[in-house]
């Protein structure tokens, strides 16, 4: 999987400048989107069917506000250049969600890594004054940006990977789908018996 990578040249200069955009991975965004809908979509067929106290309009605005939310972390974007390494997100996710940070090649200090509480490992820019700075592992072109960074910084990235491999997106994928055929078999179940 590639980066959306743009390399400019300034006409003032004989060697390009550095201008590279990194956007979460199709894979990622797909599965993580299509898990939430398939865990959510159900709730509002059933509580109808069953009747339950929550209505399902209530349900349907819930749930509708939660796909805004896990869509808005879906944006990130990773900026590199050659002054700096850049975590943003489009204009409309900053004021609510997430602002992002950026950080100059000659701030960063080291690259740390940290195990996750599921027994994995993601990796830290620790900058000059101490606070961390958590390296972007979602997105497409991943060994892209961390020969990058090795490039700008001069630390040896190549022990670093990804949090998660694509063939373990492909799996979850995979489980989505039959979790939609669950979905479907569920509210028609759902309908036949819970309605008069």
């Amino acid at each position: 999987m590639e980066s959306n990578a743009v390399v400019s040249s300034d006409s003032r200069h004989s060697s390009p400048s550095l201008n590279v955009v990194f956007h979460i991975s199709p894979i990622i965004r797909i599965t993580l989107l299509g898990l939430y809908t398939a865990l959510m979509l159900p709730l509002p067929f059933l509580s109808q069917a069953v009747d339950a106290p929550v209505s399902p309009n209530v349900l349907w605005i819930g749930i509708s506000l939660g796909a805004i939310i896990v869509y808005a972390a879906m944006t990130e974007q990773v900026i590199v250049d050659d002054q700096q390494i850049q975590v943003t997100y489009p204009r409309w996710v900053k004021p609510v969600f997430r602002k992002g940070w950026s950080l100059p090649w000659n701030e960063v200090k080291a690259l740390k890594p940290r195990t996750t509480g599921q027994g994995g490992l993601v990796y830290y820019f620790l900058s000059q004054s101490g606070q961390g700075y958590l390296l972007p592992m979602r997105i497409a072109g991943f060994a892209q940006l961390v020969r990058i960074v090795q490039q700008k910084t001069g630390i040896d990235t190549t022990d670093v990977r990804p949090l998660a491999q694509p063939w373990m997106y492909f799996i979850l994928f995979g489980f989505t789908l039959l979790l939609f055929l669950v979905d479907i078999w569920t509210v028609t179940t759902a309908f036949s018996v819970g309605l008069p």
